[in-house]
């Protein structure tokens, strides 16, 4: 299996989920609650979003 570094576009958009998964746990800012363990399911789409670019070339 061949990976490949994710691209800039990726990497930010993972970030930005696991921030807000960060965020939302800490509950330094209120944001509403639209799904039950919205921490963990913010975080598992992070890192998915990372696999994917991780493992699809020129996404």
């Amino acid at each position: 299996m061949r990976l490949n570094p994710p691209t800039i576009t990726i990497f930010l958009i993972a970030l930005t989920l696991a921030l807000l998964a960060l965020v939302t746990k800490l509950g330094f800012i209120g944001v509403p609650r639209y799904l039950p363990h919205q921490e963990f399911w913010l975080a598992i789409s992070a890192y998915i979003t990372l696999m994917i670019g991780n493992l699809v070339r020129g996404v």
